[in-house]
């Protein structure tokens, strides 16, 4: 059984559980009754031990299909929350932002502008080099190089 099937046989448990039933549990995952029942089926099979008791009027849990189904929902629950954070950061800036600029430049019109953004995003920092001469942006490791000028004049250091 793959991590995909375990991971949707467990969903399957977990809905017929909260819906009181595989039909309830079927419709509301978009499936059919049967391919819920079997997900449970394969379920029980691959743990060995039975998870619902059945009867033709109701479905209820054995003891350890209630401490599977805990499990179950703290498993799902962190898997969500993971799934959040990666979304959360996927939106928001984060690491650290290498910029250089010379003195003047830098401390009266970029730093107004970058400041502000740490702020706004706690997971952003600035390692600001305020600095008149030519870098090598790789070798340095800066992400962006703000100067003034003809570009094709070379400082002298």
């Amino acid at each position: 059984m793959t991590n995909t099937d375990k991971l949707s046989s467990i969903k399957a448990f977990v809905q017929a559980v909260q819906a009181g039933g595989f039909s309830q549990a079927a419709e509301q995952l978009g499936q059919s009754r049967s391919t819920v029942g079997k997900a449970i089926a394969r379920l029980e099979a691959r743990l060995k031990v039975k998870l619902f008791l059945r009867t033709t009027r109701s479905l209820s849990l054995t003891s350890e299909g209630e401490h599977f189904y805990q499990d179950c929902l703290r498993i799902l629950t962190s898997l969500d929350e993971a799934e959040n954070r990666l979304a959360q950061h996927a939106h928001e800036p984060a690491g650290q932002l290498r910029v250089t600029a010379p003195p003047l430049l830098g401390e009266k019109w970029v730093m107004p502008v970058l400041l502000p953004l740490t702020r706004q995003w706690k997971s952003l920092s600035l390692d600001l080099r305020f600095s008149a001469q030519r870098l090598d942006l790789a070798a340095e490791g800066l992400d962006l190089a703000i100067r003034i000028g003809d570009p094709r004049c070379s400082y002298r250091h």
